[in-house]
């Protein structure tokens, strides 16, 4: 197979070029079991057989809602797409609420979940969806079992009926539809044909720094979103063996027991590592402490390709020898790459982790675009630190008159489902317009400088859209004005101006003794009374939305204050900037380190 045009055409290229004994490997217990090449493609056919016996029909939707990555997902999703249906990933963290749109949206008239708290979460508001039934991978009590669509499928009798479907599949059919929060308040179905995905596992292929058919690589990052999931396709195009973490609080113990060579991550995931690593250095003594934060200064100057100079790059072979080779054999001995994505990195952190021989590969992109647009890659100088890489070849990036990236190329999505309106206000002459600021250097590197929009992503690498969030908020008869904050932090938190009147006539009533509004932004009483409400309000949102910490202001927030526009709207900047000491009291105090 020479021509790769389909999704279900990675795990028969793979097949034929590599054939793995361990394809696909996931813990159950404790035991890492490993699912082959051979296995993975013929249980996915088992899985289409079983699905056509069932009734599902091209432009099926079915959903998949999975709160850990596994063996299993990648059968159905192979077995799904050869039917000419179409998966539909959801986040298994969202509320239910969204949930029930997404479901109905899509039109999906089957879903498969992971576990029993989503399998609850679905039952709960199935009957006002379209679900004809809901199966699980795991074995639940009343529910159907993902296994009986496999032995539906035992039978290949129908086999040829798959291989006639899959023949007439073309590369610009539908493949999935990836729902992406919007600032209305409701998700977007991202509709992302197979050239859109295969376009950009092939393109991305080319910044791929190691040997094909030798490597293992461990996934955590969530597959329900297309970055994950694109590279797991990569991972299939260039036989790295795929090794599936138990949950992102196992992910150390899994690096240790899987030792990969290559990971995906996201800057929370890098700065959790490192801070680890701080800690542990933090408890040595002596002249062992002093050589490990020694090193760390060291690494922390890094410029590659030996830019630095001679007598720097002898103190970088000594802080490698010493120091920093403790470290990799911390995350199992043979890790010699980490892409990351979804948000910036610190470039303190890329400096560092390069000087320790694991360095971070940043790049850029948005579901919109399957995902990659840039990426860094250490060979040929394709690596600048501060930047997310060069744009992949067969794109066209450009920077439009307000700075804003555009991006047009095969990867770029069919559009927004059932929403032509939202989808013509991001495209212009096949241009997709990302919403990012940003500027292509004088070496073809691209920055980001800015978003345009005021929705914001943590460090996580989740959107978090604010509007949405204060509206909602501001309904308190406590709150008066709220701004969220959290750009490229760990968490969503806010400024928060409380509602000074009704504050203190509550405190009145409560006996509370307030006489200025500096007492009510001082208040503990007050302060936990407003939490009550926080609280509340966030049962709404998804767990990464939600508002986690948040500091009263004593100022009453207008237009002659600076806080305002003329038309009553946040001036975010100059609001964080009047309260840059709330800001690092949030989230610079010393427990959140």
């Amino acid at each position: 197979m020479n021509t790769i045009t389909r999704l279900f055409d990675f795990p028969y290229y793979q097949l034929e070029k590599y054939n793995l004994p361990d394809a696909l490997v996931t813990k159950y217990g404790n035991e890492w079991v490993k699912t082959s090449t051979q296995e993975y493609v013929d249980k996915a056919n088992a899985f289409s057989r079983g699905l056509l016996r069932l009734g599902i029909k091209k432009d099926d939707k079915i959903a998949v809602i999975s709160s850990n990555n596994r063996t299993e997902w990648h059968i159905a999703d192979i077995g799904i797409l050869q039917t000419g249906a179409q998966n539909v990933p959801i986040y298994p963290t969202i509320s239910e609420e969204d949930q029930e749109y997404i479901l109905n949206h899509s039109g999906a008239t089957h879903c498969i979940v992971s576990d029993q708290e989503l399998y609850d979460k679905v039952m709960s508001i199935k009957d006002k969806t379209q679900l004809k039934e809901v199966y699980s991978f795991n074995d639940i009590p009343g529910c159907k079992s993902w296994n009986e669509i496999l032995e539906l499928g035992k039978d290949d009798s129908n086999q040829q009926e798959v291989e006639d479907i899959k023949n007439i599949i073309t590369e610009n059919d539908l493949a999935t539809i990836i729902y992406t929060s919007g600032t209305t308040g409701r998700p977007k179905g991202v509709m992302l044909s197979h050239k859109n995905i295969v376009s950009d596992v092939l393109m991305s292929a080319e910044r791929v720094p190691f040997e094909a058919g030798k490597y293992r690589g461990l996934s955590f990052l969530p597959i329900c979103h297309i970055y994950e999931r694109m590279i797991l396709y990569l991972y299939q195009y260039y036989g790295v063996s795929t090794y599936f973490a138990e949950s992102i609080e196992k992910v150390s113990d899994n690096i240790k027991e899987a030792t990969p060579d290559v990971i995906t991550a996201v800057p929370r995931l890098l700065e959790k590592v490192y801070d680890k690593i701080i800690a542990k250095g933090s408890e040595l003594t002596g002249i062992k402490r002093k050589l490990f934060f020694w090193a760390v200064e060291v690494g922390l100057e890094y410029e590659p390709y030996g830019a630095n100079g001679a007598w720097y790059d002898f103190k970088l072979a000594i802080a490698r020898k010493l120091i920093f080779s403790k470290w990799k054999a911390g995350l199992g001995g043979r890790l010699g790459l980490m892409v990351s994505g979804s948000a910036a990195i610190q470039p303190r952190l890329a400096r560092v982790f390069a000087a320790a021989e694991i360095p971070v590969m940043e790049g850029y992109g948005l579901t919109e675009t399957s995902p990659v647009i840039a990426v860094n890659d250490q060979r040929n100088g394709g690596f600048k630190i501060g930047t997310v890489g060069k744009p992949l070849n067969g794109l066209e990036v450009k920077i439009a008159e307000d700075g804003e990236i555009l991006c047009k190329g095969p990867n770029v999505m069919m559009g927004y489902y059932k929403d032509d309106a939202k989808t013509n206000e991001v495209m212009t002459d096949g241009y997709f317009h990302t919403g990012d600021i940003g500027e292509i250097d004088k070496d073809g590197f691209l920055k980001i400088t800015d978003r345009k929009k005021e929705m914001f992503k943590t460090s996580g690498g989740k959107y978090v859209a604010p509007q949405l969030i204060e509206n909602a908020m501001k309904q308190s008869r406590f709150i008066e004005q709220i701004m969220v904050i959290g750009e490229g932090e760990k968490m969503p938190a806010a400024f928060i101006q409380p509602d000074f009147e009704f504050v203190k006539e509550w405190a009145s009533r409560k006996g509370i003794k307030i006489s200025s509004n500096e007492d009510i932004a001082n208040s503990k009483e007050i302060h936990d009374r407003i939490q009550e409400e926080v609280s509340d309000i966030n049962k709404k949102f998804g767990h990464w939305e939600q508002v986690k910490r948040f500091e009263l202001t004593p100022e009453i927030w207008s237009v002659d204050g600076g806080e305002m526009t003329p038309t009553l709207k946040l001036k975010r900047k100059a609001v964080k900037e009047k309260y840059q000491k709330l800001y690092d009291k949030i989230y610079r105090t010393e427990g959140d380190r």
